[in-house]
């Protein structure tokens, strides 16, 4: 097992799931299907049609999220936010109807209901295949956001899709901060009661061991978790 994976083994003995679902992102109802970060070239436009500003590479969390079953969804929101900016929130939303307008005016080949699996899949692609797949951002100065997944030819550039978002209001924005807060809060709360009470045993069983313990600075390892856990608030 490496240690990516021990983190994760060592965060999921923890149960969070109450907290986890205090998120206000499924306040409507939708269900989180897919959450992870993807790296994106975000660019800033002038206007409609005006010059772009020189990308910048950084790593956005996506969520998509959705209303009804999976394979026949009601509703699909994608939400995107930045672990370097908390006021970095924008939300794309379509409903089967506005979305045969997308695919009317892109020409693309896939229903309603394939639509969630298929951004899932690009998102995979661009992390799996950053050089071949990738997410552009294009930002406007009134809040409206696109973004454009484009494929690599080696030869050109093909723009596979592009997505319309839309910058989240002031009070999204202070939800959303709101939990991530309160959520990373509680998190550490649960993990330091869980040291005290491993703490508690050792010291029964083996004192010289706790005092050794104490001594030592917090090994990478142990560092990495609480890193992970932190970054649902950063």
């Amino acid at each position: 097992m490496n240690s990516t994976e021990s983190n994760a083994s060592i965060l999921n003995a923890f149960d969070f799931r109450a907290i986890d679902e205090m998120d206000p992102s499924l306040a409507e109802g939708h269900k989180l299907i897919y959450e992870r970060e993807v790296p994106f070239e975000l660019r800033i436009q002038e206007g409609e049609g005006g010059p772009q500003e020189v990308g910048t590479l950084e790593a956005i969390k996506v969520k998509i999220l959705i209303i009804g079953d999976e394979g026949n969804a009601e509703n699909v929101k994608v939400e995107l936010t930045s672990e370097n900016d908390m006021f970095f929130h924008y939300t794309h939303s379509l409903i089967e109807d506005t979305f045969k307008v997308v695919q009317e005016d892109q020409k693309l080949m896939i229903e309603f209901p394939d639509y969630p699996n298929i951004l899932i899949k690009m998102l995979n692609s661009c992390i799996k295949e950053p050089h071949s797949y990738l997410a552009v951002f294009i930002m406007q100065r009134d809040g409206s956001a696109r973004l454009d997944f484009i494929q690599n030819m080696e030869y050109k550039f093909v723009e596979l899709l592009s997505m319309d978002f839309n910058a989240s209001s002031e009070e999204i924005i202070r939800q959303q901060i709101t939990f991530r807060y309160n959520s990373v809060k509680s998190k550490l709360a649960i993990m330091q009661a869980r040291l005290q009470d491993i703490n508690a045993i050792v010291k029964i069983k083996n004192p010289s061991l706790l005092l050794q313990l104490q001594k030592q600075t917090p090994s990478k390892a142990n560092r990495s978790v609480m890193r992970n856990t932190t970054s649902s608030f950063t």
